[in-house]
């Protein structure tokens, strides 16, 4: 099953079922007029969405439209609580590498991760808006999951079952905002302005053999300005799957329906597989030739993220978006 929102003049949209093709899609009112009502009743909503979305494939319920054609929101346009893993340590030591810094054995064994903003994501076409291109504007694209609620001190195979959507997100970081933010040993705050989504968050069964459980074992592709930068497989090299990052966000307080958890920047040991963010290659440029080439994002270029199952078609649509520069009020 594949569940979207399309904008219809609230800030939490209206929630839509979709078809497995990404083409249509039909309102749901008489179950849930958002996402968030749905996760927050999905042991009674599951069921009747799965019949709508099956009813949607036959093309025997009326309210059917072109998801193509509607203002697509993320998912779930704002969520009462977005927790960011770095479940991909390769990734992490690489970048401390880069300079000259040990990576931590603490790090193999407790996950990294930090609360981002979550009052108000944006959509898969939306434009990122940035004021300064010095900021250092980068892409990471990473795998997210939506759970249902989820008791504090669960185990990590427990928290699997509280996973009730998977989705792909473009959580845009400002690197040069960062090391002044971490010198204060406070977290990030500035330096992670957006955070978009993929058209629709899918219902682990749409994975098929491709999800384990706690990973997603396929390429995530990335690209900028049509080219690819990396395909690194999100299941691969993931040292901490969800329940584990699950687990790790649960230890002293319950998670609220609703809860996205995500992956970090996904990532393979070596980049052999190319990147899902331009720090990384940076960081590999400057161990490999001691010099960076790689630019951050300027204004006007195009960024894509997307995730296709074993016959090349996509699974959540794509995320395409514009760097465009803002002005901000004096």
């Amino acid at each position: 099953m594949k569940l979207g929102t399309i904008d219809n003049g609230t800030r939490d949209g209206q929630l839509v079922v979709v078809n497995k093709n990404l083409t249509k899609a039909v309102k749901v009112p008489s179950i849930a007029a958002t996402m968030q009502q749905a996760m927050d009743n999905w042991e009674k909503c599951e069921s009747l969405l799965r019949v709508a979305a099956g009813q949607l494939e036959e093309g025997k319920i009326d309210g059917i439209f072109d998801f193509t054609d509607a203002k697509i929101m993320a998912p779930i346009p704002r969520a009462y609580h977005w927790a960011d893993g770095s479940a991909y340590v390769t990734h992490v030591e690489l970048v401390r590498k880069a300079r000259n810094a040990e990576l931590p054995e603490s790090f193999w064994t407790d996950p990294l991760m930090y609360m981002g903003a979550s009052d108000a994501f944006i959509g898969a076409n939306d434009d990122i808006k940035v004021e300064n291109e010095d900021w250092g504007i980068d892409l990471e694209a990473e795998v997210v999951v939506i759970t249902d609620d989820v008791p504090p001190g669960v185990s990590a195979e427990q928290a699997k079952k509280h996973i009730k959507l998977i989705g792909l997100v473009n959580d845009v970081s400002l690197r040069n905002l960062i090391p002044d933010e971490l010198k204060k040993q406070f977290g990030f705050y500035q330096s992670k302005p957006w955070t978009s989504f993929s058209p629709v968050v899918v219902t682990p069964d749409e994975l098929g053999d491709n999800w384990d459980g706690g990973k997603v074992h396929l390429p995530l592709h990335s690209f900028i300005n049509g080219i690819k930068i990396g395909s690194p497989n999100a299941g691969i090299d993931m040292t901490f799957d969800f329940g584990q990052l699950i687990k790790h966000a649960a230890k002293t307080r319950s998670l609220m329906a609703g809860t996205i958890i995500g992956s970090g920047t996904v990532a393979n040991k070596g980049a052999a597989a190319g990147s899902s963010c331009i720090a990384e290659i940076r960081c590999l440029e400057m161990i490999e030739k001691g010099e960076v080439t790689t630019p951050f994002l300027k204004f006007g270029d195009m960024v894509a993220i997307e995730m296709n199952d074993n016959e090349g078609k996509s699974i959540f649509g794509k995320i395409n978006q514009k760097i465009i520069k803002y002005n901000p009020v004096q």
